[in-house]
């Protein structure tokens, strides 16, 4: 139709994967999770009567963040199974054994989004949740708070929110009855995200004077 020789076909089919990609997908920016001003906890509740909380210590992950359309975004997280921490070192110990986490054959934890849906600052994350070799999808509610320039030349973007997921679906099932009813360990885990993560700004190059001969 417009005389184009086949030859050429290849090269401009390529010219329109990269030129006509969505341009969402090109516009998101890699921010890494400031594990000192994050936290990823869990509560779960104690014989029935209390709440215990807990956290991990030893996390990574990367959010590709979409300012422009915060549904591009996508969220990749790692968290090293043995950081628990329970504030008793003994119970910690207890849940890095094969009653609970398995530490040892299961070092990791990890999180893939699949997709964000959500409009303002309220968004809903869904992925893929790995735990103790279990891979299930689940949602979490979330404020997506950012980016804004920290005082250390960053910019900086906020996750905060909970949901909550059955241990038992993850393999993670001990327990033990209680004598006058009910069980040790609730079922039910609640996951606390509270997420801060940052990017030093690409430094735009300095615009070369007319009057300097280009290098060859």
């Amino acid at each position: 139709m417009f005389g184009i020789s086949k030859k050429y076909l290849p090269g401009l089919s390529l010219f329109v994967v990269i030129f006509f990609a969505p341009l969402s997908a090109r516009a998101a920016e890699p921010f890494q999770i400031d594990a000192g001003h994050s936290r990823l906890g869990f509560a779960v509740s104690h014989l029935m009567v209390s709440t215990v909380r807990g956290e991990f210590g030893d996390f990574s992950g990367t959010i590709q963040f979409d300012k422009s359309d915060l549904v591009n975004s996508s969220v990749d997280v790692t968290i090293k199974t043995a950081s628990i921490d329970t504030r008793n070192p003994q119970r910690d110990e207890h849940l890095r054994m094969s009653d609970f986490f398995d530490a040892e054959k299961n070092p990791m934890i990890t999180f893939k989004s699949t997709k964000i849906t959500g409009e303002g600052s309220n968004f809903v994350i869904t992925g893929q949740l790995t735990m103790r070799g279990v891979t299930k999808e689940i949602s979490i509610p979330l404020i997506i708070a950012g980016p804004v320039p920290s005082p250390f030349g960053m910019e900086v973007i906020g996750l905060s929110g909970s949901a909550k997921i059955n241990r038992q679906e993850f393999g993670v099932s001990w327990n033990k009855q209680l004598d006058a009813g009910g069980v040790l360990v609730g079922d039910e885990v609640e996951i606390e995200i509270n997420v801060e993560a940052s990017r030093k700004p690409q430094e735009v190059p300095a615009a070369v004077p007319s009057d300097v001969p280009a290098t060859k």
